[in-house]
């Protein structure tokens, strides 16, 4: 009796466009979006050379971004810099990171 089941075509969508999408990747799943948080000291500034040697050596090429205002470092609620921002979410605030330990937290992110 199917009262309460699915529908047929209810179990046959993959996604919300019923499964007509094509299947090319998105944006996102394929590069990680890097900001770099600071003033734009020297700390920050090796930061981003980290940063930056990661993804030669991962043979990335997505762009870095440098927030250096401060209200927009706030609203991700850091409060020491240099810190790094990973797809949005932070992942290192305070210290400067090695280029090894940007690897491995890029590795981390899936990317």
């Amino acid at each position: 009796m199917g009262l309460f089941g699915k529908k047929k075509d209810e179990q046959t969508k993959t996604c919300c466009c019923g499964g007509n999408c094509a299947p090319e990747k998105n944006e996102r799943e394929e590069h990680a979006r890097i900001k770099v948080l600071g003033s734009g000291c020297p700390r920050c500034q090796a930061l981003e050379a980290s940063v930056r040697a990661a993804q030669a050596e991962l043979g990335m090429d997505t762009p870095i971004e440098h927030v250096t205002d401060f209200s927009q470092i706030a609203s991700y609620g850091v409060m020491s810099t240099p810190a790094l921002v990973v797809d949005g979410k932070v992942v290192s605030s305070g210290r400067v990171l090695k280029k090894d330990e940007v690897i491995d937290i890029l590795k981390g992110t899936g990317k």
